[in-house]
């Protein structure tokens, strides 16, 4: 498993994508309306339980990760205050402050004044082909960095192992919706990827971000509607494409770092991704 994703102020611009500019995105398919979920989870369960460990691992520390490779100031932990269900049908990620006098190691500073979650399906639960769907409302604010992702399964050191961020919304962007991927030759601020906008902040309202893993084809879309599509002629090298494997799913919330830049008094507390469902369509493992 990745300890350090090097991410280095990612900005989606290459080959004109921002915006969801570029190469006109396929129809993702209905998978909801024409098929059964191979997988999904739906965080029925009493509050303050924590996710299902058949499913779900919780990966824990900052400094032994290298702050997640992009000087991030959160300690994740297994506690329930950073996730757990509500009791209301939802799983919710909250990225607090520290407890005062807790002395959490951080890589860029002694102690991590913030504290939050990041669980993962690897080993577990994973999407070949299909379709991966994800209710969730994200918060947002500055210095927060909440995520939607997926990671291969191959075995190779990242970037060759290949991720693709199914929803990231950055900072002050509270708008915007970033849908990136990144492989051997593309990653950090050259990931490829564009953009979307939403009615409002994301965090007032649930919405379906997805992603149609299709062979040599990838589209983005939120609540049905696509807004970026990735093949191996928009590559540096069509060799490059790493994405015909099994893939993992990972919600965290992240704090500070290169890329949203420190949080400050306005920073919401808790910042909560409150996600509804996850569902994955196709052909996978579980």
């Amino acid at each position: 498993m990745l300890n350090r994703r090097a991410r280095v102020a990612l900005v989606p611009v290459l080959v004109g994508l921002l915006g969801g500019c570029g190469s006109v995105p396929a129809e993702p398919r209905s998978a909801s309306a024409r098929e059964a979920p191979f997988w999904q989870a739906e965080f029925d369960g009493a509050a303050g339980v924590r996710p299902s460990e058949r499913f779900w691992n919780t990966e824990t520390g900052n400094r032994d990760a290298e702050g997640w490779g992009n000087n991030e100031l959160q300690y994740y932990t297994d506690e329930a205050a950073n996730s757990a269900l509500d009791g209301a049908g939802h799983l919710v990620i909250s990225a607090r402050p520290a407890p005062d006098g807790s002395e959490l190691p951080c890589f860029t500073q002694a102690f991590c004044p913030w504290t939050s979650a990041r669980l993962t399906t690897e080993g577990k639960v994973a999407l070949t082909h299909g379709r991966v769907e994800v209710r969730a409302k994200m918060p947002t604010g500055t210095g927060l960095l909440p995520a939607i992702w997926m990671l291969g399964d191959n075995g190779v050191e990242w970037p060759g192992q290949g991720e693709i961020d199914i929803c990231e919304v950055v900072g002050e962007e509270p708008r915007t919706v970033y849908g990136t991927a990144h492989g051997p030759t593309y990653f950090n601020e050259n990931g490829l990827g564009g953009t979307t906008d939403l009615p409002a902040d994301a965090s007032q309202a649930f919405h379906t971000y997805a992603v149609d893993k299709q062979p040599r084809r990838i589209t983005w879309s939120v609540d049905g509607e696509p807004y970026f599509t990735l093949t191996p002629s928009e590559l540096p090298a069509p060799s490059d494409w790493v994405f015909e494997q099994d893939m993992h799913l990972l919600l965290n919330v992240a704090v500070g770092g290169d890329w949203p830049g420190p949080p400050d008094a306005s920073t919401p507390s808790p910042a909560s991704m409150t996600v509804d469902y996850v569902r994955l369509y196709g052909e996978g493992r579980a």
